[in-house]
């Protein structure tokens, strides 16, 4: 692959920013794991293996497990694996990373709300937009794993 634009060494006040959402996401009262789980699902759909491997590393250090992260792309298939707010965060996921597709519905959105409250829908949908902000800056880069 030829070599692409370095966004951190080009506009470092840019990269910068991300960072900055980052460091407010390490605030939220969103699980470690639930965080994993949003950034390797996204990255999953968006085929960023840059992400991908960086963030089954990451769970794994946080104690996640081989099958869940292995099964994580069939979540819907599998049964008492996942729990039910996870599931959710899982929808919500991916029904954010594919917004063209028709957006969130109403019900993937009223079911987050019988299980968090706004201030949590909010946390979670803006862990949802980092990953993806951070898979179209590997992808478009074409940022390769470690």
């Amino acid at each position: 692959m030829e070599k692409r634009v370095n966004i951190y060494e080009t506009e470092p006040t840019g990269y910068k920013a991300l960072l900055g959402l980052e460091s407010y996401l390490a605030t939220t009262s969103i699980s470690k794991t639930t965080k994993e789980l949003i950034k390797i699902r996204a990255s999953q759909i968006n085929g960023c293996a840059f992400c991908i491997n960086m963030h089954t590393t990451d769970a794994r250090k946080h104690g996640e497990t081989e099958k869940r992260i292995y099964l994580l792309n069939a979540w819907k298939e599998v049964e008492n694996l996942y729990t039910d707010e996870e599931r959710v965060v899982l929808a919500l996921t991916e029904e954010i990373t594919l917004i063209a597709s028709g957006g969130v519905s109403d019900a993937t959105y009223k079911k987050a709300q019988t299980m968090f409250n706004d201030t949590e829908i909010a946390q979670i949908i803006m862990a949802i937009i980092a990953i993806n902000a951070w898979n179209r800056l590997a992808i478009a880069t074409q940022l390769q794993p470690a």
